[in-house]
């Protein structure tokens, strides 16, 4: 068999390749085959499609007699805290999606008032620090482009942002008051957590941007697997200012979560075939009429995911910003991330 008949990277032998024992295609791999790369094979999944498929199953109401038995299943695979919930009867959850995105008692959740940035969700602390070299880390040791994530910055037209023939980078150009930092903050959401997100903080959102994209697992072992996962998922970046300065927030899609929704934006359509990957599409929230674009306080409801996701706060604040966080640690909507 000759050297190019054997370049084929036919999908049956990489399967057979990652299935079978190495030893049985060696002599392939010997001659000049390679198989196609697990990251390969995962990226060409049509995972958006999958998704689709997905919500609109969790949207089939199911018989009164089968939900107990199935959500039962969900909340011992996952860990659910069902006393938690505003509705504890199983009953009342019609579909799987109104399971999901159950709502929890008032009581659950206090919102911490001695510190000014709170977690926006419940979940567990991927990474957290200072923003460096324009790059983020979605995991320790891999990282993701600030400007790939966020994407141009138009939104600056709308806030106060000093002017500098010296700015030379992305991430300057984010930080709008002389001597602060850039900082970021990943949270990641799993399936058991309550999947409604809240405003992190007492800010104005300006600008939203959504990226059509992939729907990945966010899951921290692909997270380490795939670099700049982050870029190729499907995203919703809010952007505008707090107290000090440049303020975002970002709802990353993954597998199964096709819907991010955010409240008070009824024109957002997240996972839909009309938009295309490697595009964006902006919306603006300052109106002649209203120049403070959408007032949010700090704990008030933001959006939510079906399933679950990640949030990624990156925000500009003074140098003596210190975190209340440990890099992998559970933590809940309301708990202190940081303050000054």
């Amino acid at each position: 068999m000759s050297r190019s008949a054997l370049k084929l990277r036919s999908w049956p032998l990489t399967i057979l390749y990652y299935l079978l024992p190495f030893a049985a295609l060696r002599p392939l791999v010997r001659v000049g085959w390679r198989p196609t790369s697990r990251v390969a094979i995962y990226k060409s999944v049509p995972t958006r499609l999958l998704s689709r498929a997905w919500g609109r199953l969790n949207q089939v109401e199911l018989p009164t007699w089968l939900r107990k038995p199935v959500y039962s299943l969900y909340i011992w695979t996952f860990g659910v805290n069902m006393k938690e919930a505003a509705v504890e009867d199983l009953h009342q959850y019609r579909n799987l999606s109104e399971f999901f995105r159950r709502k929890l008692k008032p009581q659950a959740r206090p919102v911490c008032d001695s510190h000014s940035v709170i977690s926006p969700s419940d979940g567990k602390i991927l990474h957290f620090g200072r923003v460096k070299n324009c790059e983020v880390e979605q995991v320790k040791g891999v990282t993701y482009s600030l400007e790939s994530f966020l994407g141009p910055q138009t939104w600056t037209d709308n806030l106060s942002v000093t002017k500098s023939e010296f700015v030379r980078s992305f991430q300057d150009q984010l930080v709008t008051q002389e001597g602060n930092e850039l900082y970021h903050c990943v949270i990641y959401l799993a399936p058991g957590d309550y999947h409604c997100f809240h405003s992190p903080t007492d800010w104005n959102v300006y600008h939203r941007r959504h990226f059509p994209g992939s729907l990945m697992s966010v899951n921290p072992g692909v997270a380490r697997w795939i670099k700049e996962l982050f870029c190729y998922n499907e995203r919703v970046v809010l952007t505008g200012s707090w107290k000090h300065g440049f303020f975002s927030l970002t709802a990353v899609g993954a597998t199964n979560v096709g819907s991010i929704r955010i409240y008070f934006d009824r024109d957002l359509q997240t996972n839909s075939p009309r938009y295309s990957k490697g595009s964006h599409n902006d919306m603006s929230y300052i109106t002649n009429n209203n120049q403070d674009g959408i007032v949010m306080r700090k704990g008030d409801q933001l959006g939510e995911f079906n399933l679950g996701s990640t949030i990624v706060l990156i925000f500009e604040a003074p140098k003596n910003f210190t975190f209340n966080l440990k890099a992998g640690q559970k933590i809940h909507f309301g708990e202190a991330v940081g303050s000054l």
